[in-house]
């Protein structure tokens, strides 16, 4: 799949680059990353304009993630009338309120497993689409030239500076996804602790 898509871009140039991005950010299990840093070292090469790809593909991945936040926006009415007047729903959107922003800087470069959940939630949570724009944008021109941009200064070395990159970003999903669940657990073991004493004091 990287191959025939790296061909693609070869041939066609950024446009092609720009589809792949979108797609990608609208949870298509595209390797967007890797081909990514692999068109900053074709654009040393000469195969390619970095300012113009990286113009394009900037453009495209931001309208792709706004596209994912206008689906959970629209679906957010039946969303509250299933879940709004749960707890747990009013603590997950006012955490999201408050670390929002953060949350879609890092989904962009750091932990891109979670892009797509994070700007559905966005969309279906009060987080402004100006302010979720704006964060995005950031965060995503970080993820374009930065990782275009290790291509462009390792050049043939692109592929090993892809692995490992996968590989950062998978630890780090992993490490999210474990204090995650131990978050969960203690704040199950107090919520059980604190019914028994109830219980117990009456």
């Amino acid at each position: 799949m990287s191959d025939f898509l790296l061909t693609q871009v070869i041939n066609y140039g950024a446009p092609i680059l720009g589809a792949i991005v979108f797609i990608a950010a609208l949870g298509a299990p595209l390797p967007a990353t890797l081909i990514v840093i692999a068109v900053g070292a074709f654009c040393k090469q000469g195969f390619l304009s970095w300012h113009t790809t990286g113009l394009i593909a900037l453009v495209c991945v931001v309208a792709g993630d706004s596209l994912s936040y206008a689906m959970g926006y629209y679906a957010r009415e039946p969303v509250l009338r299933r879940f709004g007047k749960s707890g747990r729903w009013v603590k997950a959107e006012a955490t999201f309120n408050r670390w929002g922003g953060t949350s879609v800087v890092l989904t962009r470069f750091l932990i891109t497993g979670l892009a797509v959940p994070v700007n559905l939630l966005a969309g279906t949570s009060a987080l402004p689409f100006r302010k979720f724009f704006l964060y995005d944008l950031f965060g995503e021109a970080v993820w374009v030239f930065g990782y275009g941009g290790l291509g462009y200064l390792f050049g043939a070395q692109w592929e090993a500076i892809g692995s490992l990159l996968n590989s950062f970003s998978g630890l780090t999903l992993g490490l999210v996804i474990l204090a995650v669940g131990i978050w969960l657990g203690i704040r199950r073991l107090r919520n059980i602790e604190n019914r028994n004493g109830n219980v117990a004091e009456t």
